[in-house]
């Protein structure tokens, strides 16, 4: 009897392990905010991201479309992107990872540009209260 609650106990422990490995891996799913640091100052833009059962991540990064991986906490986007404030048009890549304290952080490239970046999820509205509505003065994603 008592080597069968063991192995029972040992049974929960690797489901519950199982499932703690996919909501972390669950867990780059949905809106971010990134402050991308640039000579010229940093950038933000805004994302929502998307993972599947394979690590494959798509999703809106401002305007354009998000393709890349999120597997072993490190997420690597590659995908298209236009820049209004250098009028050129180039693959923007994110390598970085997801720390303990639940924010991304790691680097960017973008056409002869690159830096760090550092995301976290957008604060949220406390119940029963409305967002704040745009004011126009907004950081655009501009590189």
């Amino acid at each position: 009897m008592k080597k069968l609650l063991v192995v029972a106990a040992a049974v929960v422990c690797l489901m519950m392990g199982t499932s703690f490995v996919h909501a972390q891996d669950a867990g780059i799913a949905g809106k971010w905010h990134f402050v991308l640091s640039t000579p010229g100052g940093d950038r933000e833009v805004d994302a929502d991201l998307t993972v599947d059962n394979d690590g494959n991540v798509t999703g809106k990064w401002g305007p354009a479309d998000v393709a890349g991986t999120y597997k072993e906490g490190k997420l690597a986007l590659k995908f298209p992107f236009t820049s209004e404030e250098v009028s050129t048009t180039a693959d923007m890549s994110i390598d970085g990872k997801l720390n303990d304290a639940g924010a991304l952080a790691g680097d960017w490239s973008f056409s002869e540009y690159n830096g760090t970046f550092e995301a976290k999820r957008p604060a949220a509205t406390p119940a029963g209260e409305t967002p704040a509505a745009p004011t126009g003065t907004e950081a655009k994603p501009q590189y």
